[in-house]
């Protein structure tokens, strides 16, 4: 029993690294590296700093995040990156929801598979829950930075990035969603040669662009949030596949049937605890509505599933603190639950 109960957490890490390594975590960590490192702090701390107007720094964030095709995890590095860069906690934890949540690769197949009313529904909701997490947060955790304010005078002429790296960010960028968008559909190897080409692109030009200095400025900050986020994601993911082995299908099939207020929750907490890559949660979803799931608790998996996960608990206890994650992921349960209930009930 627990031979089969060790396997069960060695195959998860067995699949998450052997899937997700290349094509989203080594371009998800250069780009958290390149976004302290290149951009100047001014820029993030005038749109997206607890100074800024709350509305436009939400506005922003909720858009942006929805064209990052990422999971729960790889979007860490990147909302760190804002946030340790001058972006508001709120801000940054709404890049961290709404990228995994409802970004458009996943909306797009959302829509295919369970249909446009589920797809509606879930873009709704996730702007809601990102607006909400990104006031919440930014009452809990007001102040940040004392200086903030004073960093965030820009000199007359001041440039925000360099025009040679604002190239390699888009090139990282590129590297980071091509595999997902050009590669959906595609087998996991094609994936990785779609990821291979573009980074070589990427070293190539910042080898003959970038200089020495700032390079290794780049390579040592990405090294910083590799050393801060990989080894906690590990374990994270192993926990998930021991736990995956525990729940017997049966619980599963009894207890997320209905609209009710519990069976939002269940759906909730099924999702905030196991880990969905992105594009994996939709026919999770429609397996389980065929068992008889109702469309309430369906949305709440839809939306804690690439949501949050365990790893994704770990990992931003580790990098954000640990008072930040005890108010982030029991407001995702809260809200998730409370979604789920609300469009099972009113809207569906």
């Amino acid at each position: 029993m627990i031979l089969e109960i060790l396997k069960a957490g060695l195959l998860a890490l067995e699949d998450y690294v052997g899937k997700h390594i290349l094509t989203c975590l080594v371009p998800a960590f250069l780009l958290a590296g390149a976004i302290v490192s290149f951009i100047n702090r001014s820029l993030i701390i005038k749109y997206l700093g607890s100074s800024a107007s709350k509305h436009k720094a939400f506005f922003l964030s909720s858009i942006s995040a929805i064209f990052l095709a990422a999971c729960s995890c790889t979007i860490i590095p990147v909302a760190s990156g804002l946030y340790y860069g001058g972006a508001s906690v709120g801000a940054a934890f709404i890049v961290l929801w709404v990228a995994p949540a409802a970004n458009i690769l996943s909306l797009i197949y959302t829509g295919n598979i369970l249909g446009s009313q589920l797809l509606i529904s879930r873009i709704v909701s996730a702007f809601i829950m990102a607006w909400a997490v990104g006031y919440v947060m930014n009452s809990f955790f007001r102040v940040k930075d004392k200086f903030e304010f004073s960093e965030a005078m820009e000199s007359p002429g001041e440039k925000i990035i360099q025009r040679d790296e604002l190239i390699l960010i888009f090139l990282i960028l590129l590297s980071l969603l091509a595999p997902n968008y050009l590669g959906a559909g595609r087998t996991y190897l094609q994936k990785v040669l779609i990821w291979l080409i573009l980074t070589l692109i990427m070293v190539l030009y910042a080898v003959f662009k970038i200089s020495k200095e700032k390079t290794k400025a780049w390579l040592f900050e990405t090294w910083f949030f590799v050393r801060l986020i990989f080894p906690f994601l590990l374990v994270g993911v192993f926990i998930v596949g021991v736990i995956g082995s525990l729940i017997p299908k049966i619980w599963v099939e009894r207890w997320l049937g209905g609209n009710s207020l519990s069976s939002s929750f269940f759906a909730t907490m099924l999702g905030a605890v196991s880990y969905f890559a992105t594009l994996t949660e939709a026919p999770f979803v429609d397996t389980l509505m065929k068992m008889g799931m109702g469309k309430g608790p369906a949305l709440a998996l839809l939306l804690t599933g690439p949501g949050i996960s365990l790893p994704n608990w770990i990992v931003v206890a580790r990098v954000f603190g640990i008072k930040k994650a005890l108010v982030y992921v029991p407001l995702i349960i809260l809200l998730g639950t409370f979604t789920g209930w609300f469009f099972g009930n009113f809207i569906f």
